[in-house]
């Protein structure tokens, strides 16, 4: 695994109503720190490859984790670095 020391902002970060109701702020938290740790969670070899890349390049960042009751979230970080959103990915 790839591990970025904070390498990039979280901006304002904000959950839909949806991903607030569903998910223990405890994995909120947690899978929030392993985002902008770069550790992206479950995604493809081609997205961790792009995630990679766009902490450099500036580009929007995306993360796949799942709760322990094994609920699928998303965390995309806009490439301008100014909000960080957590949601489920019936939400997008």
């Amino acid at each position: 695994m790839n591990v970025i020391e904070h390498a990039f902002s979280l901006g304002q970060i904000v959950a839909t109503r949806n991903a607030l109701d569903s998910l223990p702020l405890s994995d909120i938290h947690t899978a929030l720190d392993r985002h902008q740790r770069g550790d992206w969670g479950d995604v493809c070899k081609a997205d961790k490859a792009a995630n990679d890349a766009a902490v450099y390049q500036e580009t929007r960042l995306l993360s796949v984790y799942k709760t322990a009751g094994g609920t699928t979230f998303w965390v995309i970080t806009e490439a301008d670095r100014s909000s960080t959103t957590v949601l489920l990915p019936e939400d997008y």
